[in-house]
């Protein structure tokens, strides 16, 4: 995922035309936090976006694996794909969040786009952005991410091969029973859990 940059977030206003400068945001709008990343950069690459409504009900999550790509490139698939979502159900009005700082300030015409596979993302972001009525992105810390962050790993581990920590009982123990380690003097469980209340006896096993 993109570095964690320790700067207070900020948002920016892209008109479609000048008298749309300075507009609050509408009563009614998407807000679509997004991230991408790729695995060794170059690597497995994936995305994620959610969506939610202005009140912060979610509307849907998006998320592809990309194949072998870069951080830079999966950042504008997953902000591509959020301008697709929006332009698509006939919204207008649209706030992006991303911890892609670079991609943000490219955006917002702040730095170059020199790299000429980004070029072209960059063109087609803005010819979408120029679709709507009101459009705003700010950027955030990692942390203020996570849904979408943890919609790009799930993409990259499925288009790996990959599957997601099994909490099913391993098959060679019984229903009844589980392993279990002792940390700081805590037994913490392998392989599932017992039910609140159940009662246990715990033998040590060399």
């Amino acid at each position: 995922m993109s570095p964690i940059h320790r700067r207070p977030a900020t948002s920016h206003l892209f008109p479609v035309s000048n008298s749309s400068r300075g507009i609050a945001a509408p009563e009614f709008h998407l807000i679509a936090h997004i991230d991408g990343g790729a695995r060794g950069n170059p690597g497995p690459a994936g995305y994620g976006v959610v969506i939610t409504d202005q009140a912060g009900h979610k509307l849907a999550g998006l998320s592809e694996y990309l194949g072998h790509q870069t951080n830079n490139v999966a950042e504008y698939s997953g902000l591509l794909a959020a301008l697709d979502y929006a332009t698509r159900n006939g919204n207008k009005a649209l706030k992006v969040v991303s911890d892609s700082e670079l991609m943000v300030k490219q955006i917002r015409g702040e730095y170059k786009v020199k790299n000429p596979t980004l070029q072209e993302l960059h063109a087609r972001a803005k010819a979408l952005i120029r679709k709507l009525d009101w459009f705003t992105m700010q950027h955030t810390l990692r942390e203020g991410n996570q849904e979408a962050d943890r919609l790009a790993n799930e993409a990259m581990d499925k288009g790996m091969g990959r599957r997601a920590p099994s909490t099913a009982v391993p098959a060679h123990v019984s229903s009844d029973e589980l392993e279990g380690v002792v940390r700081n003097g805590v037994i913490e469980l392998v392989g599932g859990k017992f039910p609140d209340g159940a009662k246990v006896r715990v033998r040590l096993k060399q």
